[in-house]
Parts: structure tokens; sequence; C-alpha cells
């Protein structure tokens, strides 16, 4: 059996940021985001090939970050909250080292209000691609610098650029960092 993410239409309900935070807080074994028209996304928790290479993607970014000390990484149990009033949660993220340690530890300690330089997400086989595409598209409004969407029912990734059109590559195939991560290079076999 295929379990689906669930949206719930909350768009007449004004859900603050401390309730969101709150519902998040008391249902820990649910992974919510919320979009910014007000609609409440429950994912279900992935399998173990998806759970196996998000973890994989997770530590590339963090093994680079520990030997560069220049930011630093999330997994998907971060959520962040976006200009557009989103609360979303990439299945990795990075941040500059000097915009992270700009906020507060209030801000740092629940959502924090900040947009990632890098995401990754990851495609899962219950993941709608319009929705995924939806999604990039909103990080790159936000400002995100480099996204991945890595696609591995269609073996092939989507390389997002601030202000360029979307590149597609088919799998395998070598992944940079670029100026946003100086140095970082990502193998991806097929997947």
């Amino acid at each position: 059996m295929v379990i689906t993410p669930f949206q719930l239409n909350l768009n007449t309900v004004d859900l603050s940021d401390e309730q969101f935070y709150q519902l998040c807080q008391k249902n820990q074994d649910l992974q919510f985001e919320l979009t910014s028209t007000g609609e409440l996304i429950i994912m279900p928790p992935v399998g173990g090939e998806s759970g196996n290479r998000e973890a994989d993607l997770i530590t590339d970014v963090n093994i680079w970050n520990r030997q560069t000390k220049l930011g630093y990484t999330f997994s998907s149990s971060t959520i962040f909250k976006l200009p557009n009033g989103a609360k979303r949660s990439p299945d990795a993220a990075w941040i500059k080292k000097e915009r992270w340690e700009a906020l507060t530890p209030e801000q740092k300690r629940k959502f924090p209000p900040i947009v990632p330089d890098f995401v990754i997400e990851l495609r899962s086989a219950t993941d709608n691609l319009e929705t995924l595409h939806s999604k990039m598209q909103e990080y790159m409004d936000a400002g995100v610098k480099l996204a991945w969407l890595i696609n591995p029912q269609q073996q092939q990734v989507e390389i997002y650029r601030l202000g360029k059109d979307v590149e597609l590559r088919s799998l395998p195939t070598e992944l940079l960092g670029e100026d946003i991560l100086p140095g970082f290079s990502l193998s991806l076999d097929c997947y």
C-alpha cells in the first residue's frame, strides 16, 4: 500500500507561527509543511530506500561542510519559514555561516525565518512531480541560490539556479556546488 501526502485546506483558519509550531511539537510522529495559501500538508514517513538515499545526501553535504566550516547543514526535520508565509522542509539544506549566525537564539530554536542558500529535494515514490516543481519554484522565488531535485523514478536531476533556467540532466551525473558550496561535488549513480 502506498501512502501519499495528505493536504488539509486551512486557508480560512489563520494558523499563527506559534500554533503551527505547537501542532508540530504535539505530533512529532508526523511531518508537516504549510503552503503559502494555508494548506497543511501531512507527509507520510519515507520508506527504507528513500530514507537511506536522503541520509547519504545529508551526510555528503555535512562532510563537505565540516571540512570547509562555511555554514550549517540541516536535515528534512527542519522547517524554514519562507518570506511568502510558507513553512517548508527540504530533504537537505545548507545555510552560509554568517547568515545563520545573524539569527537570534529564539529564531534558531524554533522554525527559523531564513531561506536556505542550498536545498535538495529527493523525489520518493509517493511524491507528485508537479507538486515538487511548485515547491522548487517556491524555493527559488524565496531566494534559494542553488537547488537540486533528484528524481530516481525518471533517472534525472533538475538543477535550479537563482535567476536562470532549470537544467535537466540524466543519471548518472556529477553535481557541483558551484560558487554556493565551493569545492563540493556529488556523484549520482543510477538511483
